[in-house]
């Protein structure tokens, strides 16, 4: 039996039987915190003397990590390089209690993202990363399979950096399984993400897919248009200040943002999504998900960096 919104919400022993597949690209997110008292003889720009470092799981790891923080079960597939950075992310990740199941190519570059922080703000954003080879992510669709049973709902966290090539044969297996498949998706090309039950692009990612909107009906005609055209259940617009609107057979469900100082917006894509399957993972429908996954996107921006928000938080 389906539980009712209300259910869900009252029971924590629900929540833990949840299991969300997620797969995708995953990075290792640095930090490094400085003072910043002068500005460089040798060019105009800060000095930052760093006094403290920090990493965190980014990508679909953070997206793995918000599913355990709401106290759900997660198992992370991504494929990483042979190098330091790898064993790393793949030590965070387990320790947060995620299943890490990584694919290891020699020749790629574990993507991190470092950035340099003073005053509390963002100075500096420094990207290390390549592209894998086709052949360790197919190896991934034999163990993308034998995952699948096991899990209630399957999360793609695309985020363009290659470790999604095999993305429409794991949606159709996922697809055959009666699994819900939720996709967040990048670039312009939708149609890998066919089939999916929904997808949740951003206004700047929509828009480079259907163009722009001048009015509401028009963006309600333009999305309808492409659920169709991809067969999706669902597409779910994330509307920053706007909140959020779900595009289904029913028609379209607005949410208004919650009111909150907004602090850093980084991962709060992430949060929303892996809140929605969760949610789901665990017996809602995507309606009675979406004010709940609209309260954890508003949680997150409130904190600083890639963020997570916890089941008392969400539900208090």
């Amino acid at each position: 039996m389906t539980p009712s919104a209300n259910t869900l919400v009252l029971s924590r022993e629900h929540m833990a039987a949840a299991r969300v597949l997620v797969v995708g690209d995953v990075m290792l997110d640095r930090y490094w915190y400085g003072a910043v008292d002068r500005i460089s003889p040798e060019a105009p720009v800060p000095v930052v003397r760093v006094t403290r470092e920090e990493e965190r799981n980014g990508g679909a790891a953070n997206v793995a990590y918000n599913v355990v923080t709401l106290g759900a079960q997660a198992s992370l597939l991504t494929v990483v390089g042979a190098d330091e950075a790898s064993h790393k992310l793949e030590a965070l990740v387990a320790k947060t209690g995620i299943q890490p199941h990584f694919g290891r190519d020699a020749d790629l570059q574990t993507t991190v993202k470092l950035r340099v922080i003073g005053r509390q703000q963002q100075l500096l954003r420094v990207d290390f990363e390549n592209t894998p080879k086709h052949e360790i992510l197919a190896t991934q669709t034999s163990t993308f399979e034998t995952l699948l049973p096991s899990h209630h709902a399957v999360l793609f966290s695309d985020y363009s950096k290659g470790g999604l090539a095999h993305i429409t044969d794991m949606i159709a297996r996922a697809r055959a399984a009666g699994k819900p498949i939720l996709v967040d998706p990048k670039g312009n090309d939708y149609a890998r993400y066919q089939n999916a039950t929904v997808i949740t692009p951003n206004r700047a990612e929509l828009q480079q897919v259907i163009g722009p909107w001048h009015s509401e009906d028009e963006l309600r005609t333009k999305a309808h248009n492409l659920r169709e055209k991809l067969c999706l259940q669902a597409l779910l617009l994330t509307r920053s200040e706007e909140g959020m609107t779900l595009f289904d057979a029913q028609g379209d469900l607005h949410v208004s943002a919650q009111a909150r100082e907004v602090f850093d917006v980084t991962g709060a894509g992430d949060t929303v999504i892996a809140t929605m399957a969760t949610l789901v993972a665990a017996g809602m429908d995507l309606r009675q998900a979406l004010p709940i996954a609209n309260r954890a996107g508003g949680l997150v921006v409130g904190k600083f960096g890639t963020a997570t928000v916890s089941f008392d938080e969400l539900f208090a």
